[in-house]
């Protein structure tokens, strides 16, 4: 009988830790998935229509980007953007095994997005953007400045302490980059994005031995907008 009665608080205990667990599964699931989705629209819209040679490319853009932040910034934080995650890291929003799994679904969801937009547009020739010389510090710079500008603006609008509850989040960020690609997207490509750039090399529009160049400024971006945030707002943990 002895044996009986201790038992039973173990078992729930047990009962008790693995639903804590599968609840933690769920929710790391659902955000997981939320960020494959918008990721895989936004790039999926880049390849697309600069592959159709839309003159609305930069609206486009802008647009899906904050309609799928406000679909899924509840559940996800909607960054759609390595270079959001790591400003995101470095600001504290989020911890590193989310990080690392959130580079991983953006990345993957941004390279199927780009075959598909690849398959379906199938325009018969490509030209891939290989800027050299002048045009690829160009490229730096503007990169730089627009990724910064946006990693900024996400933990503003979205993160910030003194923001909270507020309506205009979407279409902050979207604007931000609606305006970098409108600007500079002739320079670049307006990427901002180190899934977009990926996606944009798989698509055929970015040479891939520029690449790197793309990932590496906007990396760096994000890490510089993470800690300017840190500086500039040292309460808002």
């Amino acid at each position: 009988m002895t044996d009986v009665v201790t038992s039973r608080p173990e078992s729930e205990e047990v009962a008790a830790h693995r639903s804590e667990e599968s609840a933690r599964w769920g929710v790391a699931t659902r955000k997981y998935v939320v960020e494959a989705i918008g990721t895989f629209f936004l790039v999926f819209t880049v390849t697309a229509s600069v592959l159709a040679q839309s003159t609305f490319t930069p609206l486009a853009v802008g647009a899906v980007l904050m309609v799928m932040i406000y679909a899924g910034g509840h559940i996800s934080g909607g960054h759609y953007n390595p270079a959001v995650t790591i400003a995101a890291l470095l600001r504290g929003r989020i911890g590193l095994t989310d990080a690392v799994a959130y580079w991983i679904v953006q990345l993957a969801a941004g390279t199927i997005a780009a075959l598909v937009a690849r398959a379906v547009v199938n325009p018969p020739t490509v030209v891939a953007l290989h800027p050299a010389g002048h045009a690829l510090g160009a490229t730096a710079v503007v990169e730089f400045l627009f990724t910064f500008a946006l990693c900024y603006v996400v933990l503003n609008v979205a993160t910030s302490k003194d923001q909270l509850g507020n309506s205009f989040f979407g279409l902050a960020i979207g604007f931000t980059v609606l305006a970098g690609a409108f600007a500079v997207g002739g320079i670049s490509g307006g990427a901002f994005n180190p899934a977009v750039s990926l996606g944009a090399a798989i698509g055929g529009l970015f040479a891939w031995s520029t690449l790197w160049v793309y990932i590496v400024v906007q990396a760096v971006a994000g890490i510089a907008a993470g800690l300017t945030f840190r500086v500039l707002n040292p309460d808002d943990k």
